[in-house]
């Protein structure tokens, strides 16, 4: 089974609690438990992280990105300025997708510049839960025709 690294950095624990406006009411465990069943449903595994330590999520990354074909972050407030977390992403060689449940380029200006963007394959913003959802379903066609 293909490995699916799934990271969320800081505040993202805080979801379910955070301004509802931007990122909905639902919980990041409830985030990752759909990611992960949508995931098994295609012989892929979900291994998720979060942490609101950028040296932890390098930690993450340098450790299990060997075994896995893929990355999907959500960096947080880590997006503009996270370059050692930008530093683990290249040396991992992983396909990474950036997912942002708000619009960061609707919100303050600060939000919108993404140091992630230009090492993603993609980026996803303002789809709020789907946009994990559409960020998975990149990597599917890729398992299907191995």
């Amino acid at each position: 089974m293909k490995k699916i690294l799934l990271i969320n950095g800081p505040n993202l624990n805080n979801l379910g609690n955070r301004e509802s406006k931007f990122y909905g009411n639902i919980t990041l465990q409830e985030i990752e438990s759909e990611v992960i069943e949508v995931g098994k449903n295609h012989n892929l595994e979900i291994q998720s992280f979060q942490s609101n330590h950028e040296g932890d999520i390098v930690d993450f990354i340098q450790k299990n990105s060997k075994n896995s074909i893929g990355i999907i972050i959500n960096p947080g407030a880590l997006t503009s300025s996270g370059y050692s977390l930008v530093d683990a992403i290249i040396d991992s060689n992983l396909t990474t997708i950036e997912v942002h449940l708000s619009n960061i380029h609707a919100r303050e200006k600060y939000r919108s510049s993404s140091i992630i963007a230009p090492i993603s394959k993609g980026q996803i913003s303002g789809l709020g839960k789907d946009g994990y959802i559409f960020a998975l379903n990149y990597f599917i066609p890729e398992i299907i025709s191995e």
